[in-house]
């Protein structure tokens, strides 16, 4: 999940087949907006079939355009898809299991996070990164306030990678990009109904450029 020739805040997209204008098409189009070091692939709803053939589709395409696929909660299908790694909100001896079962093999990422405490248990699990958000919850302009705080006092004390859930509306990016966090995610501002995904992840790397910290040892 890294690119060394961008020494500050990368984006990550967040997609399913539940997503509210995440259909194939439209993630494949973000794809080729601009700058994705991650794309996350969340089931929801939706049953084990719809969801492998949704990651079958996207996968190889995400990959070939340089984003790392990583698919949330069932390390079965992102073996069969070949996926680059999976995420997981989980109590930290999971993560821990996670971890060893997959070194070197699959990216191992933590979520669910809801105060300091929690999270440095997972960091304890040395998980690839941690994730600041939940799934489905940017339904408000800005970035949720805790997550905000989280990222910013995780940033710059542990080495792990966070990942910042930013808001439905892209200049939230700004205020994520602020507190240090190595990756913003967005899902809503990309691939809400109003949204044209190309577009947006274009204006999100123009705001990253524009306003994220440069890192000094990237």
């Amino acid at each position: 999940m890294s690119d060394d020739s961008l020494n500050r805040c990368r984006l990550v997209l967040i997609a399913g087949p539940e997503i509210a204008g995440a259909a194939t098409d439209r993630v494949l189009a973000a794809l080729g907006g601009g700058d994705v070091a991650s794309l996350i692939l969340v089931q929801g709803g939706s049953d084990d079939a719809a969801f492998q053939r949704y990651c079958e589709a996207v996968v190889g395409p995400a990959q070939q355009a340089g984003a790392a696929v990583i698919v949330a909660g069932d390390s079965r299908v992102a073996g069969r898809v070949g996926a680059d790694g999976i995420h997981l909100d989980a109590r930290a001896s999971e993560i821990a299991d996670a971890v060893k079962r997959h070194a070197g093999k699959l990216i191992v990422g933590a979520g669910g996070a809801k105060t300091r405490h929690d999270a440095l248990e997972l960091g304890e699990a040395q998980p690839d990164y941690v994730f600041f958000g939940r799934f489905g919850y940017d339904n408000t302009a800005e970035a949720h306030p805790r997550n905000i705080d989280l990222a910013a006092w995780w940033s710059p004390m542990v080495e792990i990678p966070c990942i910042l859930l930013g808001g439905s509306a892209l200049a939230s990016i700004a205020a994520c990009a602020a507190t240090g966090a190595e990756f913003v995610a967005l899902s809503t501002a990309v691939f809400g109904a109003d949204a044209d995904p190309a577009a947006a992840v274009g204006e999100a790397n123009r705001l990253l450029d524009a306003h994220a910290p440069r890192f000094e040892n990237s």
